[in-house]
């Protein structure tokens, strides 16, 4: 399927909402108490979605990939880095936020075509260096992120979600051409 990357509106928070509760249930089982993801309200999550877009301000940016059927397939989120120990010093340093496909979906590029995005729009506003956090135990998301150039830099916090310790790594790459 090919794939057209747009920025996102607020009427898409709905199916933005559902990717993410589907992916969460996919991609954190095991990782995440089943009550916890269990207990995720899609409606509440559209909610939050449709805030965000309403309230993205550059360099943030929200992103959706849609399916030749019209169908959004993955998402991503980018803003500069939030966290001061997150910054490279000496680099503009931007953050992959939020990068989610639907589950029924992976494998056929839309995360992909949402990942490339992501990372053009940082480009495009003088980023020259990204970070992201992945769970540990996410596998298939840091494979995804090795396969396109993300290393993990050794950095390890706690994300807390719900009644478990949830370990995150940080990883990061150079935006630039040369490097």
């Amino acid at each position: 399927m090919e794939w057209t990357v747009r920025a996102a509106v607020a009427a898409d928070a709905d199916r933005i909402a559902e990717i993410n509760v589907d992916a969460w249930r996919h991609a954190y089982r095991g990782l995440i108490a089943e009550s916890t993801l269990a207990a995720i309200d899609t409606g509440a999550r559209a909610v939050r979605w449709a805030e965000t877009v309403r309230d993205l301000a550059e360099p943030a940016a929200l992103f959706v990939a849609v399916g030749t059927d019209s169908r959004i397939g993955a998402y991503s989120g980018v803003t500069r880095a939030r966290d001061e120990g997150d910054r490279r010093p000496g680099l503009r340093t931007g953050e992959l936020t939020a990068l989610y496909a639907d589950p029924a979906g992976w494998g056929r590029g839309a995360g992909s075509a949402a990942h490339r995005a992501a990372l053009d729009h940082l480009v495009a506003h003088g980023f020259e260096h990204a970070v992201l956090w992945v769970l540990a135990g996410n596998e298939r998301a840091r494979r995804f992120y090795e396969a396109r150039g993300w290393r993990p830099d050794e950095v390890v916090k706690d994300a807390g979600i719900g009644d478990r310790p949830a370990p995150k790594i940080r990883y990061s790459r150079s935006l630039r051409k040369s490097e």
